[in-house]
């Protein structure tokens, strides 16, 4: 199909509207995405320019063969495009002798570029409808075209009144870039006489034009000869001379009337053969009149030479005819074929039509929806195989030219290696045949055997470096066996002195136990003493080795607390054994495993996109590394506290401000509170420390933020712990933010303590439930757990357990809330719970439950009891329970409220008077005693 039009499709014969405003003469060749650009400079280089200042052949008519892509395989046709001036439009055809056109383009509104990375030659003509991609037979034929096209443009805007003011040097379009010399041959009017598309190629007939396509056949036939081509010169062909005449009739006699290959009849009246230029009349139809009007000539002729002249002019008509009826064969075939695939068109259609139902045509269409698939799957099919195919065909080219790189290579080497050997040969023969040679044939000799003798001096380097080679290899096998026996040794002295640490506390605490026995005598009781004080003043190397590396963890916590009490001292050193025992036996499975799984999940990961999850719920649980607990504390303090932080970012500053300039009533009991703050820390434990300082901002600052709580004793320390963690002194008060506002009960910090109240309770139910033993033996001796419990809860077990252990609790409770203070605070007991139930003393059960937490060291069996033995811990029972309880507190509270009501009115009473006048009397009688002694002191 004829077209191959890109952005629209519009008539052929449309007249392209002019454009208002004119694009200057730099736009004819228009830049592209990957097109040229209208660069004078640049493309002056690449352009044949000939007669680069040669003005143009007004009289020259644009014209010639371009190939056209069109049709909806996109291939290329051959046409014969002409320039139309009074409309300024380019018209094209089949061929040179056509009369009706296949279409026009109009340029007064067109851009004119080229691509490139396209085919040599090709160029797009852009109009408002339309885009028409052309392709001329060379690069210099493209840039001509391109030229003329764009000087034609702007002379019929010249002529129309639509040009800019040509007033200065560069009024002319010719100045844009030097003239391209017209290719011969390949456009104006010499570009007729070239072959044409052939008629009989398929490619090249418009099946979109058919009835023009017949036009111009019928125009072709002889009977049609008054009809002439668009494109026609305008030459009459000379007179012949009766000599010239008669030779040409004489040559055609001699080749036995064999026909001219060339066909005038059909040609365009501008191409002429010798003997259309001779004496072949335009119509041979009009033979009779064609003698009439050439009596003059051939009345001197004999009458053979007419006869023959006559059978001549039949031959060329019949194989015109002959030819002209191959070409109506040929349109009738095509028009056949069309026929066939309009009428199985209408085939589908009919059957479509013709059926009964609605579900036999949707079976239809399924049907053939199935074949189109099917046919879509084996395309797709093939394609995948063309891409397998064409990507091994890469693959194998790449190896290809890497193998032609590498035989490239070889052969350099070896050139170079022969250039070598050549020259020295060179050297050689120069110093053996020159007589002039001042080295002799025995220092040649001598030169010889030296460089022998470094040859063998080489060979036994070589001998002697394998040697060493070996001795170097065993060596270093010798080294690794001595690496694992050292750290097989390592962990054996690792193990026996913990099993040493496990019997010495062992030993401590029946030394302990058998002090508070009472049966022992005076004797058993000294030896005993001595004992326990060579247990405590042991060698300093003893120490040194029981000791951790440093007395205070890295945030600063003191590992071994200090007991003023002997019975506490003794208590200490059992503790101290018992964590070096738990270190040794642990250092090689330690915090790498978990340090790698927290180095996995946080790769890549920036720290406010940590997202809930599952994954960093059990990651929680089981601890944060040093490394990364600062970043997830922040991380987990924003979430909860987003929207105040967002709506004020500047909130710390200005509360901090207003501190300095207020006091806030609470301020004198955050300043006594302040050096009772985490005295086992090293960052607390001196008066001037800026970390105290720090604190007495963030406690005042939240006196202010939360005026229901104002200052509650506790939240030091919650404060303090986030400072040491995060380090920030803005980010650890938003970090107690957390704490007080978003995580605790909202009554948890106020002057009643209400919701702290309730949780006792709920834990006593909790232990009731999962600690049943335990709960009875403390039912049993009157004891309240609470006395011991409060402060873990108001504090979440700041200075209640050791450092590690604390921090991990922590971790998990920023996330989850509450219910890991119930978890661990459960998990506590169970994990004394035997100890406990062995203790049958009242006031011996409140001394172990003030400071046995601080005795655990396993914070994974800890962990593990929290987590999985305490289950199922449903969050909803927990509330219910909390709210059950919280009733039942406000409920006593009204109560005591209202007796303290009732007991200061009746105290306002006036029977309450009456009541005072025995001490009315009383001071009366006092009264006169004292006036007796004294009359008795004057006498």
């Amino acid at each position: 199909m004829e077209g191959g039009d890109q952005g629209g499709n519009p008539s052929e014969g449309r007249e392209e509207t002019s454009d208002p405003h004119p694009p200057g003469p730099c736009d004819a060749i228009t830049a592209q995405p990957n097109g040229g650009q209208c660069d004078g400079g640049s493309q002056q280089a690449e352009m044949p320019t000939g007669n680069s200042h040669a003005p143009p052949d007004p009289g020259a008519k644009l014209c010639g063969y371009l190939c056209k892509q069109g049709g909806p395989l996109k291939i290329w046709k051959s046409r014969w495009f002409t320039y139309e001036e009074q409309k300024s439009q380019l018209y094209y055809y089949r061929t040179a002798q056509d009369v009706a056109p296949l279409g026009c383009v109009g340029l007064t509104s067109a851009t004119f570029s080229y691509p490139l990375q396209g085919e040599e030659g090709s160029f797009l003509i852009q109009t408002p409808e339309r885009t028409v991609i052309l392709k001329a037979a060379n690069r210099h034929a493209m840039l001509y075209w391109l030229q003329q096209l764009q000087l034609k443009r702007w002379q019929h805007r010249t002529r129309r009144g639509e040009s800019l003011q040509t007033e200065g040097p560069n009024a002319g379009p010719v100045e844009f870039l030097p003239l391209v010399k017209m290719p011969e041959g390949l456009v104006g009017e010499e570009a007729a006489n070239q072959p044409g598309p052939r008629r009989t190629s398929l490619t090249n007939i418009s099946i979109k034009h058919p009835l023009i396509e017949f036009q111009n056949l019928r125009q072709r036939c002889p009977s049609q000869d008054q009809s002439r081509s668009v494109f026609h010169l305008d030459v009459t062909p000379p007179a012949p001379s009766p000599t010239r005449a008669l030779h040409t009739l004489d040559m055609q006699a001699s080749q036995n009337d064999t026909p001219s290959p060339r066909t005038p009849s059909c040609e365009s009246p501008g191409v002429f053969s010798p003997v259309a230029l001779s004496d072949v009349p335009e119509n041979p139809f009009e033979e009779s009149s064609g003698r009439r009007k050439k009596k003059g000539l051939y009345a001197t002729l004999p009458i053979d030479r007419r006869s023959k002249e006559h059978s001549t002019r039949q031959q060329l008509e019949l194989l015109t005819l002959t030819e002209e009826v191959k070409a109506q064969k040929e349109l009738v075939l095509l028009l056949h074929k069309a026929l066939e695939s309009s009428q199985l068109e209408k085939r589908s259609c009919v059957e479509f039509l013709a059926a009964s139902g609605e579900c036999e045509r949707l079976e239809l269409l399924r049907h053939r929806e199935r074949q189109a698939a099917d046919l879509q799957a084996r395309v797709d099919r093939l394609q995948g195989e063309n891409e397998d195919l064409r990507a091994a065909l890469q693959q194998r080219d790449t190896n290809a030219s890497d193998l032609q790189e590498n035989v490239q290579l070889l052969l350099q080497k070896n050139q170079a290696k022969q250039e070598v050997i050549l020259k020295l040969s060179e050297q050689m023969a120069n110093c053996v045949t020159d007589q002039q040679c001042t080295i002799s044939m025995e220092a040649f000799k001598r030169l010889m055997q030296d460089v022998q003798n470094l040859k063998d001096d080489i060979d036994a380097y070589k001998t002697q470096n394998r040697f060493l080679n070996s001795e170097i290899y065993q060596l270093t096998r010798l080294w690794r066996s001595s690496s694992e026996q050292e750290k097989s040794l390592m962990m054996k002295c690792a193990y026996l002195e913990a099993r040493g640490c496990q019997r010495e506390s062992k030993y401590l605490a029946v030394l302990r136990e058998l002090q508070d026995s009472k049966t022992l005598s005076d004797t058993h009781r000294n030896e005993l003493r001595n004992l326990i004080e060579e247990a405590l003043q042991g060698e300093q190397k003893d120490v040194l080795a029981i000791k951790p590396a440093s007395e205070y963890d890295e945030y600063g916590f003191k590992l071994i607390a200090n007991y003023e009490v002997e019975d506490m001292k003794l208590l200490s050193k059992i503790q101290a054994l018992e964590i070096r025992s738990h270190n040794l036996l642990n250092q090689e499975a330690g915090d790498r495993p978990l340090l790698a799984r927290w180095a996995q999940y946080m790769a890549g990961r920036p720290s406010d996109e940590l997202s809930p999850s599952p994954e960093l719920k059990a990651l929680l649980r089981g601890g944060v590394p040093r490394e990364y607990r600062a970043r997830v504390w922040r991380w987990l303090s924003w979430t909860r506290t987003r929207s105040i932080r967002e709506r004020h970012p500047d909130k710390y500053r200005m509360l901090c401000q207003k501190s300095n300039t207020s006091p806030h009533p609470a301020s004198h009991q955050i300043q006594l509170d302040l050096p009772r703050t985490l005295t086992t820390n090293q960052h607390f434990s001196s008066p001037s420390s800026p970390a105290l300082e720090k604190l007495h901002r963030i406690l005042l600052a939240f006196s202010w933020h939360n005026h229901n709580i104002g200052y509650c004793q506790g939240l030091n320390r919650i404060a303090a712990l986030a400072l040491v963690v995060l380090g920030d002194e803005e980010d650890a008060f938003w970090c107690l933010v957390t704490v007080a506002d978003a995580i605790m009960p909202k009554d948890y910090y106020t002057k009643t303590l209400t919701d702290s109240q309730a949780d006792q309770w709920v834990l006593k139910d909790f232990m009731a439930e999962k600690l049943p033993r335990l709960h009875a033996h403390l039912q049993e001796h009157s004891v309240d757990v609470a006395l011991a419990t409060f402060n873990w809860f108001l504090v979440v077990f700041v200075e209640s357990l050791p450092s590690d252990i604390l921090l991990r609790v922590w971790d998990a409770f920023l996330y989850e809330g509450t219910k890991v203070i119930f978890r661990y605070a459960l998990a506590l007991f169970k994990y004394k719970e035997e100890d406990i139930l062995k203790i049958h003393d009242t006031v011996e059960i409140y001394h172990y439950l003030r400071f046995f937490t601080k005795t655990i060291t396993d914070s994974r069996k800890l962990t593990n009891i929290a987590f999985n033995d305490m289950n199922p811990f449903s969050r909803r029972q927990l509330q219910n329970r909390r709210a059950h309880h919280r009733e039942r507190l406000l409920a006593r509270l009204r109560e005591l409220e209202a007796e303290q009501e009732k007991y200061a009115s009746m105290s306002s009473q006036p029977s309450e008077r009456k009541d005072k006048e025995l001490d009315n009397g009383a001071s009366e009688d006092d009264e006169e005693i004292a006036c007796k002694n004294l009359e008795g002191t004057v006498k």
